[in-house]
């Protein structure tokens, strides 16, 4: 989560979706910074209105501007299952190694989930608070219109590098997993089809 104070701006780091380049382009720009630990790095939009979006603008008497980005759903499912096949993941019950896609996605429609595949939604992540949610939600996917949005407010030039980068896996899934995912991602898929770039 980045927060830049003369511009009363605050960036969301939604979960896989290019946040730590975002920080690495902007972290000298910023007022604060929490990059660790990730519970607070990805503090959810519920989240920062209830703590933290009160004491900012207390403290400065002004409104914020809050943005993120979100992942198509199942690119952003993909992002994580090759995300977890890296060979130091920390906790090996969160390892996706030798596991297909569609394993992976199936576990994630499961209730309960296993540990390798409770990742949250992205829907969960964005929703707002009581009446206050995000002023603009961008395509991880159309990057480069956050990015123009960016330069505008923040008035600089804005150059993403290419960091955290999962490695390549293959990411299949059998017409009965995509079925099964696009019913339990309904509310993911329904948010990310709400955004068109004309509207933003």
């Amino acid at each position: 989560m980045l927060v830049f104070w003369d511009q009363k701006l605050v960036i969301l780091a939604t979960p896989k979706t290019g946040s730590t380049a975002i920080e690495a382009a902007l972290e000298s720009m910023a007022t604060m910074a929490i990059q660790r630990p990730p519970a607070l790095k990805h503090t959810s939009v519920a989240r920062f209105h209830r703590f933290i979006g009160p004491y900012l603008e207390a403290a400065s008497g002004s409104r914020f501007t809050v943005v993120a980005l979100m992942r198509e759903p199942r690119d952003w499912l993909g992002s994580w299952f090759r995300y977890r096949q890296r060979d130091d993941i920390p906790d090996q019950a969160r390892s996706t190694a030798g596991m297909t896609f569609d394993t992976f996605v199936r576990d994630w429609c499961a209730d309960p989930q296993p540990a390798h595949a409770a990742v949250g939604t992205q829907s969960r992540f964005l929703a707002p608070k009581a009446d206050k949610g995000l002023d603009h939600l961008f395509r991880y996917e159309e990057i480069d219109h956050f990015v123009d949005f960016l330069e505008d407010r923040l008035d600089c030039e804005i150059i993403l590098p290419r960091l955290n980068v999962s490695p390549h896996a293959a990411l299949d899934l059998a017409p009965g997993t995509e079925a099964m995912l696009r019913k339990a991602a309904a509310r993911d898929f329904a948010l990310y089809e709400t955004l068109q770039p004309a509207a933003i």
